[in-house]
């Protein structure tokens, strides 16, 4: 897992678990889903119904790129999404959770 360091003053928020794609995975409050999947090196959030890879693109919520199901919910925006203590998250393909087939 790749973070970048902290320095003088900075402090990471309270650690949390999130599950994503069924693991369980530490967070820290503070952060968004798309942070986490960027620290884990997740570069791909979701694929297109025609099979194409997206991922965080603008990180501030305007271009629907890095789409996730949180909670059950699909087309969820990772990067305006804050992480919190039993967090659900999947990977999206197409319309559906990754793995669910279409």
């Amino acid at each position: 897992m790749t973070r970048l360091p902290l320095g003088p003053g900075l402090e990471r928020g309270a650690p949390v678990t999130i599950e994503l794609d069924g693991e369980p995975v530490e967070a820290y409050d503070g952060e968004t889903v798309a942070a986490v999947l960027l620290a884990r090196g997740v570069v791909a959030t979701r694929r297109t119904v025609k099979g194409e890879p997206r991922g965080v693109y603008c990180g501030m919520g305007v271009c629907f790129d890095c789409l996730v199901v949180v909670d059950g919910v699909p087309n969820t925006r990772a990067c305006m999404t804050w992480v919190r203590n039993g967090l659900r998250v999947e990977r999206q393909d197409g319309w559906l959770p990754a793995g669910d087939g279409q």
